[in-house]
């Protein structure tokens, strides 16, 4: 097996409030929307990040999510500057995201800080100097 990622798939509660939160809060371009059913966005070469509605994974899967507390997963976004950092989260805080920790030098060489998306869904906004950071930047 190819080591690779092409689709991370994540469960929302409401599909037009997270649409409203990434599309018209954040900017992003959705490449698939099926209201009441699923949003794509193409987020880099050959991966998209899919939002499906309850419903529509269950009956893909079969099982329904866990649900309750911090969901066990978070989605980074790396920039090439601490500068790019902060005015990421002050998108993501107008936007409407909730708990939006300020960024902080971090102990692995980086800086990086939070915000959580209408599902509470976490997403590190990092500047990682680091080889494997500096990789992953356009």
């Amino acid at each position: 097996m190819d080591q690779r990622v092409s689709f991370i798939t994540l469960v929302v509660t409401d599909l037009e409030a997270t649409r409203r939160f990434y599309v018209d809060g954040l900017g992003w371009e959705p490449e698939i929307h099926v209201p009441g059913e699923v949003l794509m966005f193409k987020v880099a070469d050959k991966v998209v990040l899919s939002l499906w509605t309850e419903s529509g994974f269950v009956a893909e899967v079969g099982q329904a999510p866990a649900r309750g507390g911090v969901p066990p997963v978070t989605l980074s976004h790396n920039l090439a500057t601490t500068q790019g950092v902060d005015t990421v989260l002050e998108q993501a805080r107008a936007a409407g995201a909730s708990q939006v920790g300020e960024a902080s030098e971090r102990d692995w060489g980086g800086y990086s800080g939070y915000f959580a998306d209408p599902d509470g869904f976490r997403w590190e906004v990092a500047y990682n100097p680091g080889e494997i950071g500096q990789s992953v930047l356009p």
